[in-house]
């Protein structure tokens, strides 16, 4: 009877100490290993902010070439009226030159003809025209007062410039064929002198044609505000 009650109390306790150890189990297992989670996710952490970092370098030195390529276009813009007057009065002057002293006697008097007195009449329009506008940008870009405001001096900019290279085309449109019949019959110093002229001439017209477009696009992105 007392071996019953030993095997009884002994199996209960048994029963009681697995009870406890299973009650006990599920506490750890519900405690997860954050370790492998904790490192990956710091190499994570650490891989996007290295990437976050040279992203964000990269966008501030795009936006630093963005603002210098800038500047450097409108510096551009800014000083191609000055080259582009300055050089259409330089062809300007030498198709002048070319065609006032082209005398050489009987029919090869340049007054003869009235093609080259227009020719001759355009490219002093066009030398004053050039001298004038060249002289302006120059007081400008050297710190003094436009004596035109900006805007007027954008639209004058764009509007003589065509009207003084649209005279010059029509004068070198009267020229040119004139000089052909001449060259086709005979060449000398009077028929190569109108030809060096008519080019100089036609030099002066592709800077006047190029400042128009420049003078074109300022006008465009000029704002009225």
């Amino acid at each position: 009877m007392a071996m019953v009650t030993t095997d009884a109390a002994a199996t209960t306790a048994t029963a009681t100490a697995t009870a406890t150890a299973a009650a006990e189990k599920p506490q750890d297992a519900e405690k997860p290993d954050y370790a492998p989670y904790n490192g990956a996710s710091t190499a994570a952490d650490g891989g996007t902010g290295a990437r976050a970092r040279r992203g964000g370098g990269g966008r501030g030195r795009g936006v630093v070439d963005s603002v210098v390529a800038r500047w450097r276009r409108e510096d551009m813009l800014d000083k191609s009226p000055l080259a582009l007057h300055a050089a259409a009065a330089v062809f300007a002057f030498v198709a002048l030159v070319l065609v006032a002293s082209n005398q050489h006697g009987d029919w090869m008097q340049f007054d003869r003809y009235q093609e080259y007195r227009y020719l001759l009449a355009i490219a002093s329009l066009a030398l004053l025209y050039s001298l004038a506008q060249a002289a302006r940008h120059a007081h400008r870009m050297r710190g003094g007062v436009d004596p035109v405001s900006s805007a007027s001096g954008r639209l004058l900019d764009f509007v003589g410039d065509q009207v003084v290279a649209y005279l010059l085309m029509s004068a070198l449109s009267a020229a040119v064929p004139i000089t052909n019949r001449m060259r086709s019959a005979v060449v000398n110093n009077f028929t190569d002198a109108t030809a060096a002229a008519i080019s100089m001439a036609f030099f002066a017209f592709l800077a006047l044609a190029l400042s128009a477009v420049v003078s074109g696009y300022k006008l465009s992105k000029q704002t009225y505000m």
